[in-house]
């Protein structure tokens, strides 16, 4: 194992925001923070434990922290001995490393779960936002087959700066969220349902034709891409708070 301070990081190429490490198997993106304001996560399914290690030491020693996401306990066993300061979520199958650096200001995101089977997804956002520094404040299983739950909430949702809606089954509920508040609203289908539902493509389906204007919708069961757009919208929002505009 490395730690940040004996990692040597390679010869800069002429733009120091095109840095890449070359390994045998990967090019891990080392200047992806300073281009994207995030460093490079790592999707684990189809990766070797050692070039997960390898790849996550190149990342934490960059840039002192590193997501790897998708893992599965039994290789996170494997992995964990390698980093002192890192923590695995079974729920979210997310092994966080060292520590971010805070946002600007203190912001709250709402992760929102139509009911309590999507929760595995909700849960790889609300890990993600809450290890990014953010106020994450969760809203579980007030899906719309029982609406005066979600009217329940109204308030508490309204007092987000953004909110990620996860849902199966029909998809409905990050419409009928975005028709009640005035944030972003970030909708993530989940694979969640019955024959007809096709594995997620009849949300993600209902959430790209929502007449709700403005609705973010990512892939199926991705909760890592909605809690970085949510990221994206907050650290805006944060950097006009700490240096608004005087013209």
């Amino acid at each position: 194992m490395i730690s940040p301070t004996e990692h040597q990081p390679p010869t800069p190429l002429p733009n120091d925001r095109e840095r890449f490490l070359v390994l045998e198997h990967s090019l891990p993106d080392l200047s992806r923070a300073s281009r994207c304001g995030r460093p490079e996560a790592i999707f684990c399914p189809g990766k070797k434990i050692e070039q997960i290690i390898q790849i996550a030491q190149s990342l934490y020693c960059e840039n002192g922290y590193c997501l790897c996401t998708r893992l599965d306990p039994d290789s996170a066993k494997q992995i964990l001995p390698h980093f002192s300061n890192s923590l695995y979520n079974s729920s979210a199958r997310l092994l966080l490393i060292g520590t971010p650096p805070q946002p600007l200001a203190k912001l709250k995101v709402g992760v929102v779960s139509a009911g309590t089977a999507d929760q595995a997804v909700a849960d790889e956002a609300a890990a993600i936002l809450n290890f990014y520094g953010w106020e994450v404040i969760r809203f579980a299983d007030i899906g719309i087959a029982g609406i005066h739950r979600l009217i329940a909430s109204l308030d508490l949702l309204r007092s987000c700066d953004t909110l990620v809606v996860v849902a199966g089954m029909e998809g409905a509920l990050p419409a009928a969220v975005l028709g009640l508040v005035h944030v972003p609203v970030i909708a993530v289908p989940t694979s969640i349902g019955y024959g007809a539902h096709f594995g997620g493509l009849a949300p993600l389906l209902t959430m790209l034709n929502s007449c709700a204007a403005g609705l973010v919708v990512v892939n199926i069961d991705n909760g890592f891409g909605a809690a970085a757009a949510a990221d994206s919208i907050l650290r805006l929002v944060a950097s006009k708070t700490q240096h608004p505009c005087n013209g």
